[in-house]
C-alpha cells in the first residue's frame, strides 16, 4: 500500500489560481506551493500579487489581468502556461458582491457579477482544459458559497452567480471527467475576507452568523488548506461535481 501522504502531494504539478492577491484566493495559492505546486497568481492589483509570489520564491508567478475580459482571454491562456507550462490545477477564487438589493441591481451590477463570478470560470477552464486532456489529469475547483442554495439580502445578482456555479461544476464533470479532469466547488461559510468585510464589520452580524453554524463560529483561513487541497490533489480522483461545503455546519440547520 502507498503512503497516504502520498496523495496530497502536489511535487510537479502547476496551479493557477483567480483572485489570488486577498483572501481565500490568496490563502488558496499559499497552500498549493506548501504542497509542492508551482503556482501562478492571477489578479488586478499590481502590489498584492508582488508580495505574494515574493513570498511563495521561485516556485511563484503572477500576472496582472481581469479574468472577465473575454477578449483578453487567448492571451491571458498563453501568459500562464509561460513560467511553469500549462496547468494540472485551476482554482476560481476571483469574484464579486455588488451587495444590491432586487430593486437597485442595475444591469452593470449583474453583468459584472455574472461575469466574473460565472462566465470567466468557464471561459478560462475551457482555455485550459485542451492541456489538461493530453496529459490525463486536471482539476477545476470552482467557487460557490452559501448562496449557491440560500438566499440572502442584497444577494440576487451575487445568489444567481454562484447557483450557477453548482450546476456549472456538474456540468464541466460531466464533460470533462472521463479525460482525467474532475471538476469541484468549494462552498464557504463565512470567512473574513475582503468580500465580506461588511459583515465582519458589523460584530453583531458577525455573531449572528457564527450562531448559526454548528461549529459555533465562523470560518478561519486555515480552515480552507485541507478542503483545498483534497479537491487539488489525487487524494480526489474519485471525486467529481460536488459542492464541498466548508461551513461550520451553517447549511445543515
Amino acid at each position: 500500500m502507498a503512503d497516504p501522504r502520498d496523495l496530497f502531494d502536489l511535487t510537479h504539478r502547476v496551479a493557477v489560481v483567480t483572485g489570488a492577491s486577498s483572501g481565500l484566493g490568496r490563502r488558496a495559492a499559499q497552500t498549493l506551493a506548501l504542497a509542492g505546486a508551482r503556482v501562478v497568481g492571477v489578479a488586478r492589483r499590481q502590489d498584492a500579487l508582488e508580495s505574494l509570489t515574493a513570498e511563495i520564491g521561485a516556485s511563484g508567478a503572477h500576472l496582472v489581468a481581469d479574468v472577465a475580459d473575454r477578449d483578453a482571454l487567448p492571451a491571458l491562456t498563453q501568459a500562464i502556461s509561460a513560467p511553469f507550462g500549462p496547468p494540472d490545477i485551476v482554482v476560481h477564487a476571483a469574484g464579486v458582491n455588488t451587495r444590491q438589493s432586487a430593486d437597485e441591481v442595475t444591469p452593470e451590477g449583474w453583468d459584472q457579477t455574472l461575469a466574473l463570478n460565472l462566465s470567466a470560470p468557464f471561459f478560462l477552464s475551457q482555455a485550459l482544459v485542451p492541456s489538461m486532456k493530453a496529459k490525463g489529469w486536471g482539476r477545476i475547483v470552482n467557487f460557490a458559497s452559501l448562496q449557491t442554495t440560500r438566499a440572502f439580502p442584497g444577494g440576487i445578482a451575487y445568489g444567481a452567480s454562484k447557483a450557477g456555479v453548482g450546476q456549472l461544476t456538474r456540468a464541466m464533470a460531466e464533460a470533462w471527467s472521463r479525460d482525467g479532469i474532475t471538476a469541484n466547488a468549494i462552498g464557504p461559510g463565512f470567512f473574513p475576507t475582503e468580500l465580506t468585510q461588511a459583515v465582519f464589520d458589523d460584530p453583531a452580524r458577525a455573531e449572528r452568523n457564527a450562531a448559526q453554524t454548528c461549529a459555533g463560529r465562523n470560518g478561519r483561513p486555515e480552515d480552507m488548506d485541507g478542503p483545498l487541497l483534497f479537491l487539488c490533489s489525487e487524494a480526489s480522483n474519485f471525486v467529481t461535481g460536488q459542492v464541498l461545503m466548508v461551513d461550520g455546519g451553517f447549511t445543515a440547520k
